[in-house]
């Protein structure tokens, strides 16, 4: 049995309550996985069809490399600071509100509801995913079944190009490289005594490939019984927001909130962790100034910047 008790640190950013720990749910990219190095990516494919709107071969294999080469090459102020707000969110929701900020300026012209498009972009921004109250027409809502995966493709295409593809190479040699600090140690302490781990991802799951394939690449055995007992993710046509799954996963084990770790660098599961009455530990670097300002006005109990201070451990006691 592991417990969580609140002390006095600077780690520790809002107060919680004394509890036991029973079941962890974890976020990967940039929370315990170094592999990929999105958000210059994905900030590049949403710029660039906001501003050039979208044709029949925006995601042809020319596009591709054009994107690739053009990743991280300059500030993109606009979706840079989506990118970062929007950690956590389903990537469809992410593709999403690019394709209706272009419809918003007219770089992509289709019958729809202005205003509701509008509004919608602004709930995305404020990190909600279903917006059923808002109508779509049914040119909009073809266009967005239609192109919202096609982009989705792309950018993934853009990342394995940009960086996955070389640092997962690197992962099976050197798997430390692209492990935050502690987190394997951290997982296991959590799985040790008696804490059930699992994964929960914005990305594609699909065994043997894509985010799947990274985190055993860094060692993270997977399945029931195992350091992480599930890895939870998304598809390619279908959202998978982590607020849903998380709060699912809690009713259909039958948890209380106050006993379950919420572990991220999103806004998504830390609001989530927050609402559920979990307690979160954001995972960010001292110099994500913005970042840690956010998670601590979400509610984030503590903020570390890996899992190797001796603080983060007198947090977690064993009886």
């Amino acid at each position: 049995m592991i417990k969580a008790k609140y002390i006095d640190s600077e780690i520790v950013i809002n107060s919680f309550k004394d509890r036991e720990i029973t079941y962890a749910f974890h976020d990967i990219d940039g929370t315990h996985s170094l592999i990929r190095e999105w958000p210059p990516v994905m900030s590049i494919c949403l710029y660039d069809v906001i501003v050039n709107g979208i044709n029949e071969e925006f995601d042809s294999i020319e596009n591709q490399k054009r994107l690739i080469d053009l990743a991280g090459s300059k500030p993109l102020p606009e979706t840079d600071r989506f990118c970062i707000e929007s950690a956590g969110l389903s990537a469809l929701t992410q593709m999403e509100w690019a394709i209706r900020r272009a419809v918003e300026e007219g770089t992509i012209t289709i019958n729809c509801n202005m205003e509701n498009n509008s509004a919608i972009i602004k709930r995305i921004w404020a990190g909600e995913e279903y917006y059923d109250d808002l109508p779509d027409t049914d040119e909009m809502k073809a266009m967005l079944s239609d192109k919202t995966p096609r982009l989705f493709k792309l950018y993934e295409a853009v990342l394995n190009g940009y960086c996955r593809d070389k640092n997962l190479e690197i992962a099976k040699k050197d798997p430390d490289k692209f492990l935050v600090g502690g987190s394997m140690e951290f997982m296991k302490m959590l799985s040790d005594n008696g804490v059930k781990n699992y994964f929960v991802t914005g990305a594609v799951v699909e065994k043997g490939m894509g985010m799947h394939e990274e985190v055993e690449a860094l060692g993270f055995k997977i399945g029931e019984g195992e350091l992480v007992e599930d890895i939870i993710g998304s598809t390619w046509t279908e959202k998978m927001p982590k607020d849903m799954v998380m709060k699912k996963m809690m009713r259909e084990l039958g948890l209380k909130g106050e006993n379950i770790l919420v572990v991220g660098d999103g806004r998504a599961e830390i609001s989530a962790g927050v609402e559920m009455g979990a307690l979160c530990i954001s995972r960010l670097p001292k110099e994500a100034t913005y970042q840690r300002k956010l998670h601590h006005e979400l509610g984030s109990n503590i903020i570390v910047e890996d899992y190797l201070g001796d603080e983060l451990k007198d947090v977690f006691f064993t009886e």
